[in-house]
C-alpha cells in the first residue's frame, strides 16, 4: 500500500509541476494551444492557490506513508521545485505594479502615483467573486434592433451619481464568435463604478451569423445609445472612454480610430462616435499577420481558412485588403485619442508582437499620449478575475483614465451630440 501511495504521489507531483512549468512556457502549437492556455492562465494568476492545493496533497500523501519508498521522495523533490516556481510566479505577478508604474511615469508623466499597494484579502481568497455592494447594475437595456445581441448593462455607483460622471464602455472578447457582456472586464468596471464612473458593457452580433464589420457597427450603435441616453443614468455623454480584451481589444481600438467613418455607421452617420481614450487589453491589431503567428500543420491551416471565411466572408489568400481594412494598425492617425495598450508577455493566443507593432505605429503618428505596459508573465485574459496582477492592472488603468479624463475638455453638452438612431 505504501508503494501505491508513493507512485501516486510521484504522478500527482509531476502533474502539478507541469502546471507550473507550463505557466512559464505556454505552448504555441495549435494541438496544445487551448489546454496550455487554460493551464497557464489559472496557474499564473492563482499561483498561491496552486501552492496551497499542492501542499495539502503532499501532506496527505506523506501521512499515507508515501515517503517509505524512493518514488515518494522523488515526488516530494519535484513538489518542492514546483513550489519554488509558484513562488516565483507570484513574485512576478507582484512586479507588474512596478512595470505599470514605470509606464505611466514615462509615457504620461504620473510621477506621484506609485502603484505598489496591498491587494484586498477578499480578492485573494475569493478571486471569482465579482460583485461589489458599492455598485449598482442595470441589466439588458436595448440599444439596437438585433435582439439580445444588442443589449447592454450599466454599472454605476449604488444610489446614483451627484453629477454627470465619465463613462467607460467595455467590449468583451471571444474571437468574434463567442462571449458575453457578463463575462469580462468586471474587475475594472467594479473598480471604476465604485470610484464614481458609469460603466457600460455591451453585447454585439457574433460570427458566423454576423460578418465583419457588423461587430463594429453594433458597438458604434452602443456608443450612439450612450450619447443619447447615458445622461439619464448619471453619465456624461461627452466623456466616453472605451476598453476591451482580445477581440474586444481589437474592436475597442477600431472604435477609437474610426470615429465618424460613414461605412461603419450606416444609418447614423451624423452621430459623434469619438471617444476620449482607449485601453485595449491583449488585443489583435493586425489581422494580416495573426494567422502566421502560430505553429500549424495543414489541417489547422484549413481550420484557419474556415475561420477567416466565417468572420470576414473571405480569406487572406482571396482578398488581403479587407483584413488590412479591419486592422487597427491600418487606421493609426495623428488625431487618435490617448491609448493605454496592455499585453501579457507570456500570451500564447495573441502574440505580444501584435501589441509592439501597433504601439510603434501609433507612436509614430499620434499627437496624444500612447502608453504601453508589457506585463511580465501575464497570459491572455489575465484580468478576467481577481488576482495580484489584475489588481495592479486595474489600478493602473484607473490612474490613466482619471488623468486623461481630467485633462480632456467636453466637446459640448448632450444637445451637441446629434441624433441617435432608432432601436435604442
Amino acid at each position: 500500500m505504501d508503494h501505491v501511495a508513493s507512485w501516486l504521489f510521484l504522478a500527482v507531483s509531476c502533474w502539478g509541476a507541469w502546471f507550473t512549468w507550463n505557466a512559464f512556457r505556454p505552448s504555441r502549437r495549435w494541438h496544445l494551444l487551448a489546454v496550455s492556455f487554460f493551464a497557464a492562465w489559472f496557474t499564473g494568476e492563482l499561483a498561491l492557490w496552486h501552492l496551497a492545493w499542492q501542499a495539502v496533497g503532499a501532506s496527505a500523501f506523506v501521512a499515507a506513508g508515501a515517503l517509505r519508498h524512493w518514488a515518494g521522495w522523488a515526488g516530494l523533490a519535484i513538489t518542492f521545485v514546483s513550489w519554488v516556481g509558484l513562488v516565483r510566479l507570484f513574485l512576478e505577478a507582484r512586479a507588474s505594479a512596478s512595470v505599470i508604474d514605470a509606464t505611466l511615469s514615462a509615457d504620461l508623466g504620473l510621477e506621484d502615483a506609485p502603484l505598489e499597494r496591498r491587494v484586498p484579502l477578499r480578492q485573494l481568497v475569493a478571486p471569482l467573486y465579482l460583485r461589489d455592494r458599492r455598485v449598482e447594475r442595470i441589466r439588458n437595456l436595448a440599444y439596437g434592433p438585433a435582439g439580445r445581441r444588442n443589449r447592454l448593462d450599466v454599472y454605476r455607483p449604488a444610489g446614483g451619481t451627484d453629477r454627470p460622471a465619465p463613462v467607460l464602455l467595455q467590449v468583451h472578447g471571444g474571437a468574434w464568435v463567442v462571449g458575453s457582456k457578463e463575462q469580462q472586464g468586471l474587475p475594472l468596471m467594479l473598480e471604476m463604478a465604485a470610484a464614481g464612473w458609469v460603466c457600460v458593457a455591451a453585447n454585439y452580433r457574433l460570427s458566423p451569423r454576423a460578418r465583419w464589420p457588423d461587430h463594429l457597427v453594433d458597438l458604434k450603435r452602443a456608443l450612439a445609445w450612450i450619447r443619447g441616453h447615458i445622461a439619464e443614468l448619471g453619465g456624461d455623454p461627452s466623456r466616453v472612454h472605451v476598453t476591451g480584451g482580445s477581440a474586444g481589444g481589437h474592436l475597442a481600438a477600431m472604435l477609437a480610430l474610426t470615429a465618424g467613418e460613414p461605412r461603419f455607421q450606416p444609418g447614423f452617420e451624423d452621430v459623434d462616435t469619438r471617444v476620449a481614450s482607449c485601453v485595449p487589453f491583449y488585443g489583435v491589431y493586425d489581422l494580416t499577420t495573426l494567422f502566421d503567428a502560430v505553429q500549424a500543420g495543414p489541417r489547422v491551416r484549413r481550420l484557419g481558412v474556415r475561420f477567416q471565411r466565417m468572420f470576414m466572408g473571405t480569406t487572406l489568400a482571396e482578398a488581403r485588403e479587407p483584413f488590412r481594412d479591419a486592422s487597427p494598425i491600418t487606421w493609426v492617425r495623428p488625431d487618435a485619442p490617448p491609448f493605454f495598450v496592455i499585453h501579457g508577455e507570456a500570451d500564447n493566443l495573441v502574440p505580444v508582437a501584435q501589441a509592439r507593432a501597433f504601439v510603434a505605429a501609433l507612436r509614430a503618428v499620434s499627437t496624444s499620449p500612447v502608453c504601453y505596459a508589457e506585463i511580465p508573465g501575464a497570459s491572455h485574459a489575465f484580468d478576467v478575475f481577481h488576482s495580484v496582477r489584475t489588481a495592479n492592472a486595474v489600478h493602473g488603468v484607473r490612474l490613466f483614465l482619471e488623468h486623461v479624463d481630467g485633462r480632456a475638455r467636453p466637446r459640448g453638452g448632450a444637445d451637441a451630440l446629434h441624433k441617435v438612431p432608432d432601436g435604442g
